[in-house]
């Protein structure tokens, strides 16, 4: 009836739990004070009928009653909220390049390095929902794994099923960025991302590295480099007769490429040599590529305690006016 949103202070409802008491107490002190009187027989009786004020002298305490109720919906500041938002949410678009070359499978992070990659982009990608992700996955040939979208459940389905081996093995980087940047060069999007992750040196593919980087750079997109693996050597599971061993292989890693990349690009290399630090690089990623949300909102409170009180009071008056009126009683 009133279209009430909110309440100033709900408390007040509490409240409430004085009318059955008050309602018993009426009761019982209704019974304790009925006038008696003592006659042979009850038969000048029989045919009396209660009179209309006798009928009506409940109505007193159901009037404060009900004066009460509204006091307290009153009290408890019954509002009406009228807002308006305008959200205005400019996204940014990503693509993942990440590296699945035999090398991912060394064991210097937990569980492998494309498994801890994996898993840590998952985290990244839930933590983006609004910004449109894609996933290029290269070796020593590129694809597109998935193209960009906003639907990061069917993203993070497709991220999981990426396992070293896929392709043919190699580190074609150059490849890797140029299939990233093709997904990205027509985006309308503010912001335009890359992050490839490798753990190697670039020795095969069709496109050099630096070219690539010079695509990004044209379409104005900025690339976050990571190189992948621990400082000097990193075990390595081989498959031997006598089952799978360990075998210490020596980590290299084209740093100074890397670097080139992401400073021609406008974006920044990071070196990666455990879990921790590979999430803490992500964590930085997401810090500094955040999507802009300009929000307009209107927000107004319209009380509605002035109807209730007005009852509240009329109706006291009226409990008040019977009383001393129609329900006078006289010595």
């Amino acid at each position: 009836m009133f279209g009430i949103d909110t309440w100033r202070n709900p408390d007040y409802f509490y409240l409430f739990l004085l009318i059955p008491v008050l309602t018993a107490w009426y009761v019982y002190r209704f019974r304790k004070s009925t006038p008696e009187l003592l006659f042979s027989g009850l038969k000048p009786f029989e045919n009396a009928t209660p009179s209309l004020k006798a009928k009506l002298i409940h109505s007193l305490f159901v009037l404060r009653m009900l004066a009460l109720s509204f006091l307290i919906i009153a009290l408890a500041g019954p509002q009406k909220v009228s807002s308006k938002s305008n959200i205005n949410i400019e996204g940014i678009d990503i693509v993942i390049a990440l590296d699945v070359s035999g090398s991912m499978r060394a064991r210097d992070f937990q569980p492998d390095r494309i498994g801890a990659a994996k898993n840590i982009a998952i985290r990244f990608i839930k933590g983006r929902p609004n910004d449109r992700i894609g996933l290029v996955i290269f070796s020593g040939e590129a694809f597109t794994q998935a193209p960009l979208t906003l639907d990061h459940s069917v993203l993070i389905s497709l991220l999981r099923e990426v396992k070293s081996g896929m392709i043919q093995d190699g580190t074609a980087i150059g490849d890797g960025l140029a299939t990233a940047v093709s997904r990205l060069k027509d985006s309308k999007a503010r912001s335009k991302v890359i992050i490839l992750l490798t753990d190697g040196v670039n020795n095969s593919g069709a496109i050099d590295p630096e070219t690539a980087a010079e695509l990004a750079k044209m379409y104005g997109i900025r690339v976050y480099t990571i190189g992948v693996g621990s400082y000097g050597y990193a075990p390595y599971p081989v498959q031997t007769p006598y089952g799978i061993q360990m075998q210490q292989m020596k980590v290299q890693i084209d740093e100074a490429l890397l670097k080139k990349i992401a400073r021609e690009t406008g974006g920044k290399y990071f070196r990666a040599n455990n879990n921790r630090k590979l999430s803490a690089i992500f964590k930085e990623i997401d810090r500094l590529e955040k999507s802009k949300i300009n929000v307009q909102q209107f927000r107004r409170k319209y009380e509605l305690f002035f109807p209730f009180a007005l009852a509240a009071l009329l109706l006291f008056v009226l409990e008040v006016s019977l009383r001393y009126v129609f329900f006078r009683r006289l010595p």
